[in-house]
Parts: C-alpha cells; structure tokens; sequence
C-alpha cells in the first residue's frame, strides 16, 4: 500500500515544481502581450508568495480539520484552475487576481505533504520527494519553449501544464483509497483524534516559544537566500565579473538547478547510512567550500564553485525538512512546518531581489560576498537546533 501511495505523493511533487518556471521562461513574451512594464512580473511573483506563506502558516489549522489527501487534492485543484485561467486571459488584472489562489494552492501542497513524509516515510524519500520537484521545475521552460516556438503563445504553455495539473488532481483523488488504508495502517495523525487534540494545543501554544524554532526558521531564511541568489544572479556574476562568455555562463547556471536534483537523488540512495542531521552538516560544509570558489578570480574555479554549491545545497532542505517531526515532535510538526514553508518563501522572494539592489548601487563582485555570508548564517544557525530530541519518543 505504502509503495502505490508514494508515485502518487511523487507525482504531485512534480506537479508542485512544474508551474515555478514558467512566469521567467514566458515573461519576456506575457509583458508586451498584456501591455505592462517588464517589472509587473514582481507583482504576480509576490502575489504568489503571498498566498503561499499564507497557506503554509494555515496548514496546522488546516490538517486539524481535513484530511492529508482532501487538502492535497483541494490545492492541486486550485492551482490547476489558476493555470488555466491564466491561460484564457489577456489582462494583467485578472493574471494577478488569479496568482492569489495559485499560491494558496502551492504552499498547502507544500506544506502538507512536507509534514507527512517526514512522519511516514524514511529520509531517503524526502530527499527523492525533493528531485521530482526539481524534474517538474525543469521541465516547465521546455513545455513553455515548445508553446512559443511552435504557437507563438505563452497562454498554450500554461494550458498545458494547467491540464497536466488537473490530470494530477484526478489522480489524487482516485487514490484517495490508498491514503486511508496507509492512514488507517500507520495511524496518520490527522486522522487520529488524541494527536488532533495535540496539534490543537501546540497551535494555540506559541510555535515560537518552541525551544529551537527561531533557530530553524533563521536556517531556513538563510537556504532560501543561498539557493535562490545562486541560482538567479549566479549567471550575471559570471559574465560581468569574471568575463565568461553568456553561453557558458547561462549552461552552468542550468547545471546548478541540475545538480541539486540530481544531489538529492543521489542524498536518497545514501540517506539509510547517515542521519538528518550529518546530511545537512555534509551539505553545509560543501556549500561553504563552493562559495569560497567563488573568491578565486579564475573562471574555471567559479564555474566548479557553483557546481558545489548546488551539490552541496541538495541534502540541506529535505534533510531539514524530515528532521522536522523528531526535532519539535510529531504533535507540533505540522504547525512548525508550516511556519518553515512560511520562512523560506520569504527568503525566496525578499532576499534575492536585495542583492539586485546591492549590484545596482555597487558591483556584482559582491556576490560571492552576499553567498557567504548567508552560508555562514545558515551553519550558525542549524547548530541552535536540537536535533533528534523526540527521536525516540
């Protein structure tokens, strides 16, 4: 039963990944068609991070009241009618109201099947949960590429990956079966009066008095503002500060995304020997040495410093993300994983865009900077949190 469940859980992880590309892959096309300035695209982006935070600060109260698989199902509905009223719309308005319930739909999504991984199944899962994210984030520019060289229209992109998406929800929902006999099997805790009345106190309770919570959240800021820096200004840094050709530069920026997918598959095949906790050191101290690459002023040493980072970035966030029940417990897992959700998209959206502004007032030279200083945040801040204190509760 578990080994139906999880294709499932995996596909709707792909799901989750294969609409996250699609504004900076159509965008250059959407903005003169809907006849708004290139930086309109910050207001759909931050409307979607809108919703997600809120959805994911929710999914305590959320899980408290439904079912894993109702909010699931719920949430890929949404966002699946978002993608294809996107696609059935030539106004700007419209796209940005309908970025609202997008978001709320991915950050439930997000949240909710993070929680219940990390309680049900081993570390390796999380880690391979995380890579088919990765494969539905990357496959998104090709579906969008092949719309707008075949049709010459973004709105056939996002009808495509909108219909992938309900196709997903139907399956979801037709396995709804399997997610009661796995619950029923496992006794999953949102369907377990005891752990509802437990997830009701610890939501009442304040999360964040939680002994090592702020340190978590700190963390998780700081990994959203390592990967998403790295991975959105990486490429300009290359060809304005270390003079690599735009080919090259934007081949290697590819291979960063690449390699935390590909990272985390290989974390899932090695997670059954170490536990969270020395994933996430091993990941730490790999992105510290990629950064420090990054310092040489040679090309090659960048371009490998990247790759490292990316490699090193791969067993951070599901390893944090499946410490998350034996850190806090599995009673305030739920609420506390939702505030995780909550912090990193907050770094995705805020912290990037603020070395935008640094590069415009001084230089690009400074990335390498900005990189180390949230890598070294992150290793400072992951040490305050006590791992496996519920381990074996």
């Amino acid at each position: 039963m578990v080994s139906i469940l999880l294709p499932v859980i995996y596909i709707t992880f792909i799901s989750l990944g294969l609409p996250d590309s699609l504004i900076g892959s159509a965008w250059p096309v959407m903005h003169e068609s809907l006849n708004v300035p290139v930086s309109y695209a910050g207001i759909i982006t931050m409307t979607i991070s809108v919703g997600t935070v809120i959805s994911s600060l929710a999914s305590g109260v959320l899980i408290r009241k439904f079912r894993t698989s109702t909010i699931t199902a719920i949430s890929a509905l949404l966002t699946a009618v978002a993608l294809i009223g996107f696609s059935l719309t030539n106004s700007f308005t419209i796209i940005w109201l309908l970025a609202l319930p997008y978001g709320l739909g991915a950050g439930a999504i997000d949240a909710t099947l993070n929680n219940y991984v990390a309680i049900h199944y081993a570390s390796k899962h999380m880690s391979w949960l995380h890579a088919f994210w990765g494969i539905g984030a990357s496959m998104s520019p090709y579906i969008m590429g092949f719309a707008l060289t075949n049709q010459h229209n973004w709105q056939l992109g996002y009808k495509i990956i909108g219909i992938i998406q309900l196709i997903i929800t139907i399956i979801i929902v037709i396995s709804f079966p399997q997610w009661r006999k796995v619950a029923h099997k496992q006794q999953e805790p949102s369907t377990t009066d005891d752990l509802a009345e437990a997830i009701t106190t610890s939501t009442n309770h304040s999360i964040r008095k939680t002994t090592g919570v702020i340190p978590a959240l700190l963390t998780f800021i700081a990994y959203a503002a390592v990967e998403q820096t790295s991975g959105l200004w990486a490429s300009t840094f290359f060809v304005s500060s270390r003079h690599i050709s735009v080919d090259i530069a934007a081949m290697f920026a590819l291979l960063f995304y690449i390699g935390i997918t590909i990272g985390r598959l290989a974390s899932g095949f090695v997670a059954d020997y170490f536990n969270d906790k020395q994933l996430i050191r091993f990941g730490m101290i790999g992105a510290l040495f990629g950064t420090i690459l990054l310092f040489i002023p040679f090309q090659i040493t960048a371009l490998i410093g990247l790759l490292i980072i990316g490699l090193g970035c791969a067993p951070i966030f599901p390893s944090l993300i499946h410490a998350t029940p034996t850190t806090f417990g599995e009673h305030n897992s739920q609420s506390v994983m939702g505030f995780q959700m909550a912090s990193s998209y907050l770094g995705t959206t805020f912290l990037p865009p603020l070395f935008g502004i640094i590069s415009g007032h001084l230089s690009t030279n400074y990335f390498p900077l900005y990189i180390l200083i949230f890598v070294i945040a992150m290793i400072i801040t992951s040490y305050k949190i006590p791992f496996n204190r519920f381990a074996n509760k």
